[in-house]
């Protein structure tokens, strides 16, 4: 491409970075923008920037908000005595998207993994441990993929907070190796409604 395009062409490159987006995909992608500059593209570098200013981590959860608690942990509704522990802020919101979840969660960040040497204290692991004496919970949902990893870390939590809250997991339509992020509204629901104990 020529000089002139530079500024495009980073923005491609940035676009490409992107999950789900290849090279050719972002193209098409900046291309659109580009011809609905005014309805799109203007209008979304603002929201970004806005975004970029003011979004933070939940101090208490580990949700992505504007605030330094998120509105599902300052909901008063939500102080159901259920946590939900998942492990990334896409999982919280695909549990979020299915409705079927009234209760507050817990974000882990991660999960555990001898192979990339992350241990418990890489992960909100501790945090857990505090918010279940401080809120009062009576459960803890680990909402967490069915993939080794997740496993591994879903065991571990088990053995820490053995006795002192029941715990359960998601049960039926969670495939093994499948993340939640993926899993469609009713397959989340259903996975929720028939959990089981740990």
């Amino acid at each position: 491409m020529a000089g002139s395009t530079k500024d495009i062409d980073a923005l491609i490159e940035l676009m490409a970075r992107l999950p789900g987006l290849g090279p050719r995909s972002a193209r098409r992608a900046v291309l659109h923008l580009i011809r609905k500059r005014a309805l799109l593209l203007t209008p979304l570098a603002e929201q970004m920037n806005r975004v970029a200013a003011t979004a933070r981590e939940c101090l208490n959860c580990g949700n992505i908000g504007t605030s330094d608690v998120c509105d599902i942990c300052t909901d008063d509704r939500r102080a159901t005595g259920e946590l939900c522990v998942v492990e990334d802020v896409a999982d919280l919101w695909a549990m979020e998207r299915s409705g079927v979840f009234k209760g507050r969660y817990h974000v882990l960040g991660g999960t555990l993994s001898a192979l990339d040497g992350v241990g418990p204290e890489d992960l909100r692991i501790p945090r857990l441990a505090d918010r279940i004496a401080a809120e009062e919970i009576t459960e803890v949902i680990l909402a967490l993929n069915a993939t080794i990893d997740g496993q591994t870390t879903a065991h571990y939590i088990a053995d820490q907070l053995g006795g002192q809250v029941r715990l359960t997991s998601l049960a039926q339509g969670v495939p093994i190796g499948g993340e939640l992020d993926y899993l469609d509204d009713g397959t989340i629901s259903a996975a929720m409604r028939a959990r089981k104990d740990l």
